[in-house]
């Protein structure tokens, strides 16, 4: 055990020149921003200026790890990518998983920095001490699958892994994603794009060996109990069976599953058909999983002659995405949609939504064929998804325009079409809804990228018992009341919305999974990150500690996001959200504004931004020691 923490090792790679080079980050500096999300964003805006074009040579982009990457446990493979957004003109921030990660680290490399770009398309290369950069000119073009099947036919090797983009990047599409195995996604923010301006195709890194505890009689008792954590834990064990589809039923019979572009909580032509239970039963092929975890929730799906397994399978935000906001009753059109965007690489949450959008602005006569190519663009159209897709990706006739996001295309079309929009500075809506989870939707109004369902913990856990495991792991963050029902939004829930936002900002930064390592329901609790902390790195740490880690990086994308000319007038839900739902159960149901816009105030004054503008104050920033971001 030590309480020297250890130095970060950087690797440089100046596409402009040609040149890579590699940087220690000092100990003291790196446990400021110890990984992941904010590792990133400190290497990413370091030597970033305000204004620059997210699509422009000046954009830096990140791949970044953390301390903890590697060890030996569940939940402990994730990559965060950084780099100025394209879809929301703020810091952009984006996570997956996979075994991509892990690699990162058994290369020795904490982080890897792209600058500039390049003269012709190039993939690099690192094994070891070996950094290579390489020609991609014959893989441009080519999608997920077929680009890596290539890459490894062209360095001679199986034993790599392959984060890449396909032509939806190599596009500039506004919402395109980085994806690693042809299936796991850094989807958010426009990632791939910004990767796309650079003219760079891949990251490809070697297979070594994971990193070994310093305290393994310590860190083996967090870890052999994994099997009975699961035995035990009745919704782990739930998402592991059927994937986080798995709630997306229950959601739809409480009247908040978002339908036909938000316009309902309900859908009942089609909710049964998309479910996790449905997938498990008919198109199911396997259960994946991440590095080292027991949990295995990815889903594998086949559909012979139309959906191959290669590309994974769709989570519960691509079937409600593709399926209740769209209309589309089948799961297999469903199942193809996100194999598409796997291929293409698209997140499909802002293309789903970008979809359900330009389908209701249909409806409504804002749009007709002569737009759409012909394409009968009405709610419930599944056999329309695959075309608009490959549209999107390849910026083809409609597809351009869909390209742009769901909000940027509307503002062409005026106000009546932006007020269809489901939007977050710029970035569509997940499929939570703040009319019924209204801390989360206090969440999607502040959080600096735009709406993001896994940036806070959500309010139906303050509903469980007092004694539950739930209740009794969010005490340890000092959140002790409960409530009878999760609609009320009363100053208590603002602090839980703050607090468990610093939370998931820390798994964020330490690229721990949030469904592992998250602060209620998930396989481990707050007590025992702090604990693989100490037995994993030796990292003497404690959870106040970690809460500041989490607080500085949120405080670190808001900084500059005020440098770009945010202001809270950009902390703004859609006017959807205070629109009664029609309907189901929910009918009638909206969110309270007043209520809202009280809880945003309050959320100011615990965060320490500044009430009239929204934006971090000087005193928060010294003390988070971001003064250099002044």
């Amino acid at each position: 055990m030590y309480n020297k923490f250890p130095n970060g090792n950087i690797l440089n790679v100046d596409l402009n020149e040609g040149k890579v080079s590699k940087e220690v980050l000092p100990g003291e500096i790196y446990r400021l921003y110890p990984g992941g999300s904010s590792l990133g964003l400190y290497l990413a805006m370091r030597d970033m200026k305000p204004g620059i074009d997210p699509l422009g040579v000046e954009n830096n982009l990140v791949f970044s790890v953390s301390a903890l990457t590697g060890l030996p446990i569940s939940g402990i493979s994730r990559v965060n990518v950084t780099a100025k957004s394209p879809l929301t003109g703020g810091m952009g921030d984006s996570q997956a998983g996979g075994f991509f990660p892990v690699h990162i680290k058994a290369n020795g490399l904490d982080a890897i920095v792209v600058k500039g770009k390049a003269d012709k398309p190039l993939y690099i290369f690192i094994d070891g001490e070996d950094v290579q950069l390489r020609d991609a000119s014959s893989l441009w073009g080519k999608v997920t699958g077929e680009a890596e099947k290539l890459i490894r036919e062209d360095l001679g090797r199986d034993d790599v892994e392959i984060a890449q983009i396909g032509p939806g990047g190599e596009n500039l599409v506004n919402y395109a994603c980085i994806i690693n195995m042809c299936n796991r996604a850094n989807g958010r923010n426009g990632m791939g794009a910004v990767m796309g301006s650079k003219n760079l195709k891949a990251i490809v890194v070697a297979k070594g060996k994971s990193q070994k505890p310093v305290d393994s009689d310590g860190f083996f008792r967090l870890s052999k109990s994994v099997m009975q954590r699961l035995e035990e834990n009745g919704s782990v064990a739930g998402l592991g069976k059927y994937g986080t589809d798995g709630d997306l039923e229950g959601f739809n019979e409480e009247g908040f599953l978002p339908t036909n572009n938000w316009t309902t909580g309900y859908f009942p032509e089609g909710a049964k058909n998309i479910t996790g239970e449905t997938m498990y039963e008919t198109i199911l092929k396997e259960r994946d999983t991440c590095y080292s975890c027991a949990v295995r929730c990815k889903r594998v799906v086949e559909v012979p002659g139309m959906v191959d397994p290669l590309y994974g399978g769709p989570e519960y935000e691509t079937t409600a995405t593709f399926g209740s906001y769209c209309g589309v009753t089948s799961l297999e059109y469903v199942s193809l949609a996100n194999q598409m965007c796997n291929m293409y690489g698209l997140d499909t949450i802002s293309c789903g939504a970008t979809i359900a959008f330009a389908m209701e602005a249909y409806e409504k006569g804002l749009i007709d064929k002569t737009v759409t190519d012909g394409i009968d663009l009405r709610f419930g159209n599944g056999e329309a998804l695959p075309v608009l897709i490959e549209k999107i990706a390849n910026k083809e006739g409609f597809g351009k325009l869909l390209a742009l996001g769901s909000y940027r295309y509307a503002q062409t079309l005026g106000e009546e079409a932006v007020d269809l929009t489901v939007t977050v500075k710029k970035q569509e809506l997940p499929a939570h809804m703040p009319q019924y989870k209204p801390a989360v939707g206090l969440v999607y109004a502040v959080n600096p990228f735009g709406a993001d369902h896994q940036s806070s913990e959500h309010d139906p856990f303050l509903v469980m018992p007092e004694d539950s495991m739930e209740r009794r792991r969010l005490a340890q963050l000092g959140i002790q009341k409960g409530y009878e029902d999760p609609f009320t939004m009363d100053d208590d829930k603002v602090r839980f919305a703050w607090d468990t936002q610093k939370y998931f900002s820390t798994l964020d930064t330490l690229c721990l999974c949030q469904f592992v390592w998250g602060p209620s329901w998930e396989l481990y609790g707050p007590d025992e990150m702090v604990e693989l902390c100490k037995t994993g790195i030796g990292w003497e740490t404690s959870l106040y500690e970690l809460m500041q880690v989490g607080e500085r990086r949120i405080n670190m994308m808001r900084a500059f996001n005020a440098k770009e000319g945010f202001t809270k007038e950009d902390d703004l839900l859609p006017k959807k959200i205070f629109t009664p739902l029609k309907g189901g159960p929910t009918d009638g149901v909206v969110l309270d504004k007043e209520s809202h816009e009280y809880a945003k105030g309050l959320y100011y004054d615990l965060a320490g931004w500044d009430r009239d503008n929204g934006n971090p104050t000087e005193s928060t920033l010294k003390k988070l020691s971001l003064q250099w971001m002044l």
